[in-house]
């Protein structure tokens, strides 16, 4: 659709929540500056939201401008901003704007990890844009340095922290030394996590995230049921206590690698917390801060750091995704679509490779190192270190501490199952991947 030369530019707002209330305002307060980047004035024509009526002061705007009918908004609007989350009715509200012409940007990383495909072949079907650099890692720049700045480099690896709710609770887990219930609540109360936490600390949100990071990174579709998942609902005091034993920090990780599977190359991507050494620039990232680190052929190691979450941050990356797609409309042409021409296949945790750290509960009496490193020698799985501690106050019982070398996760599966049932171990107190060293 061609932008006649001194004509603003439509813009619908679907939400207006903590993020689209600081997209609202920004338009408007920084209108001036917005216009001179994009070269044509962006004009709000409408938000839609469920009740219009209700007073937002906070909102810089004619309250005439608010509306319950998204479908007809959309329709009438150059570009689209769709910060209202979820797939329903967010799916069909970006389809319907995209056939009438515009262009869209978007914070939803769930819809695009479930049904990216789908938004890509509409948006190149009617010729528009479809960005949402706001969806992985709020206002940090990561999807379009992968996209667009690697485009001429091989990225083998993203590993990141992509979710602030669950990176403050590891955080005052490691500082304070609380539990995992404590410093929960402790994150709802300072407004870093929602009354129901469960998307954030069961790991579906990072998953999601991982989803989008590894789609564009590899040039492969994955979707969020691609991503092996594990939450930070098991992770006790005692893992953070024997991470800090061995300068190791406890982080939930979204990692997508480059791999070889039968001789051919493929992707696996998971999310599952995991031991970072204190050395790694990810295990500095404290609080609700997010940080991606990406290792690539040509340009080695790099790594994004900043604000992951908040109605400022966020408004920032979907302002950044809207200035581009309005240059589009007024200069003609779109931004890059869907890459997914190495179509590789996604393996699953079974073949994922990395290092482990396991905490036995066993007898203290001869013999029983043998059967544990037999256990493992057995199933292919070679040991780094091993450390045993008295129980105190249990005179035969003790705690071995094992560190292996890489492995993979099913030689590390049959291992664990091998352990529990020899006579000597009283229990596998825990297993613990280890990233980054």
């Amino acid at each position: 659709m061609a932008h006649e030369p001194g004509a603003p530019l439509r813009v619908a707002l679907l939400g207006c929540g903590v993020v689209g209330s600081a997209v609202a305002r920004m338009l408007v307060e920084q209108a001036d500056d917005l216009a001179a980047r994009a070269g044509a004035r962006l004009e709000i024509v409408g938000i839609a939201v469920r009740r219009p009526q209700r007073p937002r002061p906070d909102v810089p705007v004619d309250p005439a401008l608010f509306t319950a009918d998204a479908e007809e908004l959309v329709t009438r609007a150059d570009v689209v901003i769709e910060v209202i989350g979820g797939i329903d009715p967010a799916r069909a509200l970006i389809l319907r704007a995209m056939e009438h012409g515009a262009s869209v940007v978007s914070a939803n990383k769930a819809l695009l990890a479930e049904d990216g495909p789908t938004l890509y072949d509409t948006a190149a079907r009617y010729g528009v844009d479809l960005y949402y650099e706001a969806a992985v890692a709020g206002a940090i720049p990561i999807l379009r340095p992968i996209q667009e700045s690697l485009a001429g480099d091989h990225v083998r690896k993203v590993m990141g922290i992509v979710n602030g709710t669950t990176n403050f609770v590891l955080d005052a887990m490691d500082v304070s030394g609380a539990g995992f219930a404590e410093t929960v609540a402790q994150a709802q109360a300072l407004g870093y996590a929602e009354a129901d936490p469960t998307a954030d600390i069961e790991g579906f949100d990072a998953a999601a995230k991982a989803a989008i990071l590894a789609s564009l990174a590899f040039h492969t579709r994955v979707s969020a049921a691609d991503v092996h998942r594990e939450g930070i609902t098991e992770v006790t005091a005692a893992d953070i206590r024997a991470a800090r034993e061995n300068d190791c920090v406890v982080k939930l990780l979204a990692i997508c690698e480059r791999v070889t599977a039968d001789g051919t190359d493929a992707v696996s991507v998971r999310v599952h917390p995991a031991m970072v050494p204190r050395s790694h620039p990810l295990a500095s990232v404290r609080e609700a801060f997010n940080a991606v680190f990406v290792e690539s052929a040509a340009a080695g190691e790099l790594m994004f750091y900043g604000r992951g979450a908040g109605g400022d941050p966020t408004a920032s990356a979907v302002l950044g995704d809207v200035v581009a797609v309005a240059r589009h409309r007024v200069a003609g042409g779109r931004g890059p679509g869907e890459s997914a021409y190495a179509d590789l296949p996604v393996v699953d945790m079974g073949q994922a490779v990395t290092r482990y750290h396991i905490s036995l509960d066993v007898a203290d009496r001869p013999g029983v190192l043998a059967q544990v490193a037999a256990a493992f020698a057995d199933h292919g799985v070679s040991i780094e270190t091993v450390r045993q501690q008295a129980v105190a106050g249990e005179g035969e019982r003790a705690k071995l501490i094992v560190v292996t070398h890489r492995a993979s996760d099913a030689a590390l599966s049959a291992t664990v199952s091998a352990l529990g049932s020899l006579d000597a171990v009283d229990d596998v107190a825990s297993v613990m991947r280890v990233e980054g060293a």
